[in-house]
């Protein structure tokens, strides 16, 4: 190998502020690559991709309304990833959260209650986290891989959700379609904007991005679990509780994914139907290291995220483009900023080996220049 990777004596803090732009250069780089191979012309396709879906005020609210949701979810798992509690499960959150909030604003079909929504939102969020205890109780109690269970729960959320719509919640007056009855307007969130569908989601998201923020940063919990995190035997012999704070950044994090799918079925959905989520809770995780699990990171990064999922949309009506390119995008994007990040860790020098092949020894010089001499003398 002509290089090799050096580890670095501290870890490189440009590198990690770094890493996440020159990953989306990195993905922008390969899909021009990847749109030339599909004989589009690359400069165009990438301008349908990220710069017209928001060239428009319609275009903007679009993307708060996609970005709200993964924001939501992100916020939860950088909490849990802050403390080394690796949460895969958003999104079996997210769709148990908007089931069980679906559920109960199926009860308000009649009613006009001012209580109606905020029981739906309470009943969504207190939902996912429920969902969240399951690992949490298993890991602390059964000290069984999170991961795993997590992974796990989702695939159980999304078939409780199938089972619900094709049977107990499918609207009898739907021609057999699997999808619940329309929410009333008592349950449906309010909108921001005229002639859109920006709702006041955006805002729970953005509360819940200060109020992330002030756990993480202002707080002693917070402190606590980066400590967690950081070394886990430190924490240990400070006296603070791993368990308890294992629950709490499940719980929190179940929570906010709960409040994120139900908002999608109270909000642009308007029922229960089987796609609640294009895979939100999945790019979450995504957005969540691309943000450096710090809020204001996880904010550019879930606006970026949204915008990837609506320029997958636009090019598949403009351009004929396959929809999968959405997840293509996502998966560069992830593989491209874990291996920048191998930079904050290491850095790359030239091998050795390659450097003395090429370039002759200081013995051999002196070699060369005696028999140099030699000759002359001869």
């Amino acid at each position: 190998m002509i290089f090799k990777l050096e580890r670095r004596v501290d870890d490189s803090r440009w590198m990690a502020y770094l890493s996440p732009i020159l990953a989306g250069a990195l993905t922008l780089i390969t899909g021009s690559i990847l749109f030339w191979a599909l004989d589009k012309d690359p400069l165009q396709t990438l301008y349908t991709f990220f710069i017209a879906p928001v060239s428009d005020l319609y275009g903007w609210t679009e993307l708060g309304v996609k970005a709200a949701p993964i924001m939501l979810c992100a916020l939860g798992l950088a909490v849990c990833y802050r403390g080394k509690v690796w949460n895969i499960g958003a999104e079996g959150q997210l769709l148990f959260g908007a089931l069980v909030g679906g559920a109960v604003a199926l009860q308000f079909l009649e009613s006009d209650s001012a209580f109606a929504l905020p029981l739906v939102l309470l009943a969504g969020a207190l939902a996912g986290m429920a969902w969240a205890a399951i690992p949490a109780l298993l890991k602390t109690h059964f000290n069984t891989n999170e991961i795993l269970t997590t992974i796990m729960l989702n695939y159980i959320a999304l078939n409780l959700l199938l089972f619900s719509v094709h049977g107990p919640l499918k609207d009898p007056g739907g021609f057999n379609f699997p999808e619940s009855a329309l929410f009333t307007e008592a349950v449906t969130l309010p909108l921001l904007l005229e002639d859109s569908r920006m709702h006041i989601g955006i805002l729970f998201a953005l509360f819940a991005l200060v109020a992330v923020w002030v756990l993480l940063s202002k707080t002693f919990v917070g402190f606590q679990i980066k400590v967690l995190g950081l070394d886990t035997r430190a924490a240990h012999f400070a006296g603070f509780k791993e368990r308890r704070l294992v629950w709490l950044a499940l719980l929190l994090s179940g929570a906010l994914a709960g409040l994120a799918g139900v908002c999608e079925v109270s909000g642009p959905i308007g029922q229960l139907v089987p796609q609640v989520s294009p895979g939100y809770g999945y790019a979450a995780i995504i957005v969540a290291f691309l943000g450096r699990l710090h809020p204001v990171g996880i904010l550019l990064s879930s606006m970026l995220m949204a915008l990837i999922y609506i320029g997958g949309e636009l090019v598949q009506i403009e351009l004929n483009l396959p929809l999968a390119l959405t997840g293509l995008f996502q998966g560069m994007l992830l593989f491209f900023l874990l291996a920048c990040d191998v930079l904050i860790v290491y850095r790359i020098r030239l091998n050795p080996r390659f450097s003395t092949m090429r370039k002759p020894s200081p013995e051999a010089l002196v070699n060369g220049a005696d028999a140099k001499l030699s000759t002359h003398s001869q």
